[in-house]
């Protein structure tokens, strides 16, 4: 089984592929992120559909392979070195192509490799065999209910046991191209494309996208990637931006937290824009913001939490026993129930990006009109137990972030711009009767921190967010404690855990790999109190966890040192993104990156 950080991801801002070292496509979803996977082997095996093109090797003769992104780009190549040559496979998906392609082509360097190619297809996350035939001498067509792929190649390709295989050499400067395209079934056989003139063009297209950065110095290697990964988790269509590319790759190996996070998180939001606008991508960050207000149109208590890139909101939670699951993590997962559950964070969260892009200078959406509805309808349940940022499973508590996360909104919304004195005076005294409400009910009165409940002893990462809206200053003696307290029970190895899961609080069984994206907001939490060494330590550190080209899993298991969740994981890079930005905002004396009306 290959390891998870052991693939790469390719895209083209529609959907995207995971691309293993050894030179296999396992998971691909065409013609959008969540639709049904044909290459499906990252969840089962090879059977269930994959996509090999590797050196064939005999008896005992070892491939060393590498890799790279070639540039500031999301084209891969893997670099293979045999006993009698080396050659490479460049991978990459066209973003402005007709229709949904994946082009793939091997070009010999030196000497000479003999190559084999295994084309596995199998729709409906591995169920499905199609019916393949042969259009011409260079062109194949697999076709299944609404589904077809064509694929073209000067290689030999021919049927062995249900799949497409072929087998040829290359040597130095010879180049072999396969282009695999997809349509419905009820329409014409897709148009070909030049596998050299979409390499040329696709080259183009993200050079000019990066070139947009505005960063500069020694972290822009890391956070030009993470730009890169996050683009190519964008649906170019509606602006949505997915969590990551698969689901159900697990939380830790063997165990049940597998989720499909193919969809798009609210509270994902005000981290995004920042990272967008830090970055110096206004028109990304407006295209998102657009998105929000989009989606969450209509009666505020129909709010989710998450929504397909589509905005559609029907996300139903089902399993597919058929899938044996990652290194045996069962069950394999499809659609999300966390889209029905409250989560009162999600208001705060809209409200401040709405803040943020006013600062920043965007223009508004034109729906503020819809603020409100929004608060008129938060003031009526603030004070309920909510399922929480982590989504629990089980029984709904009285979160102390999700409480936090009521009164950013607000506090935002009293100091938005055109709203009137009355409603501007009611919403700050909403704002600081919550903020009294929390720091008497989510105040551990014996060790004098903030807690992960109301009533709680628990800690939880969350709570380092605290500081970073603005709630409280970094120096407040409740907030070092607390950091003091999540140091001492939540960290493992020098990274942060969400929250102490052997205690049942999320209805699931105990045990998953320290949060990336928790251990980044601790960075963000030195720097606020003047840490400024330990917070540069720390970030080398994750830094130096990112897989060999440069991307996250949602966790990771340090005494395995290995991946654990979906890949690569928005939210990590996001915080990766927004830490560095901070690390460097720091060093040249400005402000933090997220303005706050406090802090």
């Amino acid at each position: 089984m290959t390891r998870i950080e052991d693939y790469a991801v390719i895209g083209d801002c529609h959907t995207a592929a995971l691309v293993g070292l050894d030179g296999s496509i396992d998971w691909l979803c065409m013609p959008r992120f969540d639709s049904d996977a044909f290459f499906a082997a990252l969840l089962g095996e090879p059977r269930h559909g994959r996509w090999l093109i590797a050196p064939k090797t005999r008896g005992r003769e070892k491939v060393r392979s590498a890799r790279r992104y070639r540039g500031d780009s999301m084209i891969l190549e893997t670099h293979f070195t045999t006993a009698h040559g080396k050659a490479r496979v460049i991978d990459f998906m066209p973003p402005e192509a007709p229709h949904r392609s994946l082009v793939r082509i091997v070009e010999g360097l030196a000497g000479r490799v003999a190559f084999e190619t295994q084309l596995v297809i199998r729709f409906d996350y591995g169920v499905t065999v199609p019916w393949v035939q042969r259009i011409d001498s260079k062109t194949i067509s697999a076709i299944a209910g609404p589904h077809l792929l064509a694929l073209r190649t000067p290689a030999a390709l021919h049927g062995e046991n249900m799949h497409s295989v072929a087998r040829f050499t290359v040597e130095k400067g010879e180049r072999v191209p396969f282009v695999m395209t997809y349509s419905e079934s009820h329409l014409a056989l897709p148009s070909a494309i030049d596998a050299d003139i979409a390499l040329e063009e696709t080259e183009k297209y993200w050079a000019g996208w990066a070139g947009a950065c505005k960063i500069q110095g020694k972290c822009r290697k890391a956070v030009m990637r993470s730009l890169l990964t996050l683009k190519s988790l964008s649906y170019k269509p509606t602006g949505g931006i997915v969590a990551a590319v698969t689901t159900s790759l697990p939380e830790q190996i063997g165990g049940v937290r597998n989720w499909d996070y193919r969809f798009c998180w609210l509270r994902d939001a005000t981290f995004t824009l920042l990272a967008f606008l830090g970055a110096g991508y206004l028109e990304e960050a407006d295209v998102w913001q657009h998105w929000l207000t989009r989606v969450i149109a209509g009666s505020p208590d129909q709010l989710q939490t998450m929504y397909s890139v589509m905005g559609d909101k029907r996300l139903t939670e089902l399993e597919l026993p058929h899938l044996p699951g990652y290194e045996g993590s069962r069950p394999v997962r499809i659609g999300n129930q966390a889209a029905q559950q409250l989560q009162l964070d999600i208001f705060g969260e809209l409200a401040d990006v709405m803040a943020q892009a006013r600062r920043y200078g965007l223009a508004g959406t034109g729906r503020e009109g819809l603020r409100s509805t929004f608060m008129a309808h938060l003031e009526k349940i603030w004070h309920q137990a909510d399922e929480g940022i982590w989504e629990i499973r089980g029984a709904p508590q009285h979160f102390v972030h999700s409480k936090v996360m009521t009164w950013v909104a607000f506090d935002r919304a009293a100091s938005a711009k055109g709203i009137s004195a009355g409603a501007r005076r009611h919403w700050t005294s909403m704002a600081a009767r919550i903020h009294a409400d929390i720091c008497a009910k989510g105040v551990d009165p014996k060790r004098g921190c903030f807690v992960q409940a109301y009533g709680s002893t628990l800690m939880d990462a969350s709570l380092l967010l605290l500081p970073l809206v603005g709630f409280l200053p970094a120096t407040d003696k409740r907030i070092r404690r607390t950091i003091a307290q999540i140091e001492k029970r939540l960290m493992v190895k020098g990274l942060v855990r969400r929250y102490e899961t052997q205690t049942g609080v999320d209805g699931l069984p105990p045990g998953e790999g320290v949060f990336l994206a928790c251990s980044f907001w601790l960075v963000d939490n030195y720097l606020l109190q003047g840490r400024v060494t330990e917070a540069k330590r720390l970030f080398g550190k994750l830094k130096r966890i990112a897989n060999d080209v440069g991307l996250y899993a949602e966790e990771y298991d340090p005494a395995g040192k290995r991946m654990l969740g979906n890949f690569p994981q928005a939210f990590s890079h996001v915080a990766l993104i927004n830490s560095a930005l901070n690390l460097m905002m720091h060093h040249n004396g400005q402000k933090r990156l997220r303005h706050t009306t406090r802090y």
